[in-house]
């Protein structure tokens, strides 16, 4: 797999590194079809694309999920094509942010219930919780900003996808749940991104009792970024890519990587790495470029890559 854009200069900074090897770990984004039935047969075959991945000349992408009639569960077959989506050309300097997005009236049901019964055995199961996984902390190790764009109900791990990416516009006919424990099947995993998201309290109590949400609840307690109207979904989403695109792509992914780092340490040590890292950012060609389009009163011209002064 090509690592992130300068994955191979040695002289890129080290908490990019970081990046570079978390995402070297899911390996390869192979050239299968997003057609194809990816797993071991047990997903139900589709005629048509699990996933549709598209790319506008200002390096947005978006994935749509593409299984309506199955409410975009996330089968084994729906995973690997979402992972295939993130992970192609991911260093390219072209690619600016990335957009999750839905067909139909529901953003994700989860997991496929079908795939998860004694019948398919055990080995089975953990390859559908591990590729899970390695797809929602995916969404965090990108270099780019991920953003969900949710309509209708996000449920389970549909609701750890949007509690895993960075940003989250949703409807205001979006909703939110946990429902497993009704089902006999306690939501651990989607527990993980959504303690991080929200409120303990809140994260426990939609775990203890499965009911869903609002959009507007969502928003109070940080699920979500922004509510708007259904109609204008996807127009708010754009505002927010377009913003993006305004600013280097390697600012940006030096950027997030420190602050998903930061998070896991005590505040001393959270500002020891911030402040070595944003003196990284001062060593760089576009740190100083946007420093001296500011002074100057123009438009900075960004390289986006990390090359030093």
């Amino acid at each position: 797999m090509a690592l992130p854009m300068t994955a191979s200069r040695l002289a890129r900074p080290a908490v990019f590194r970081c990046v570079a090897a978390s995402l070297n770990q899911y390996g390869a984004a192979g050239a299968r079809p997003h057609r194809q039935n990816l797993s071991t047969g047990v997903s139900e075959a589709k005629d048509v694309a699990f996933t549709v991945r598209s790319q506008t000349e200002q390096g947005v992408r978006t994935i749509l999920l593409n299984d309506p009639k199955r409410r975009n569960a996330l089968s084994l077959d729906m995973l690997q094509s979402l992972k295939e989506d993130l992970m192609h050309q991911v260093g390219g300097e072209d690619l600016r942010a990335i957009v999750i997005a839905s067909s139909g009236p529901v953003f994700s049901s989860g997991h496929n219930l079908k795939e998860l019964t004694t019948e398919h055995g055990r080995d089975f199961q953990y390859q559908v919780m591990k590729t899970c996984s390695q797809v929602m902390m995916l969404v965090q190790d990108m270099p780019v900003p991920v953003i969900a764009q949710v309509q209708g109900l996000a449920t389970a791990a549909g609701c750890q996808l949007v509690a895993s990416c960075d940003i989250a516009v949703a409807s205001e006919n979006a909703r939110f749940a946990t429902p497993g424990v009704n089902i006999g099947l306690f939501c651990s995993t989607p527990g993980v991104a959504l303690g991080r998201a929200v409120p303990r309290k809140l994260a426990m109590e939609m775990l203890f009792t499965g009911e869903p949400i609002s959009a507007d609840v969502a928003l109070k307690h940080g699920l979500v970024s922004k509510v708007v109207p259904h109609d204008s979904l996807e127009e708010e989403t754009n505002k927010l890519t377009d913003k993006i695109c305004t600013a280097s792509r390697s600012v940006i992914a030096l950027g997030k990587a420190c602050f998903n780092s930061q998070m896991k340490k005590t505040r001393a040590e959270a500002y020891g790495q911030a402040s070595e890292v944003m003196v990284q950012n001062l060593g760089l060609v576009d740190g100083q470029e946007g420093i001296q389009a500011f002074i100057e009163k123009r438009k900075p011209v960004w390289t986006h890559n990390f090359d030093k002064v």
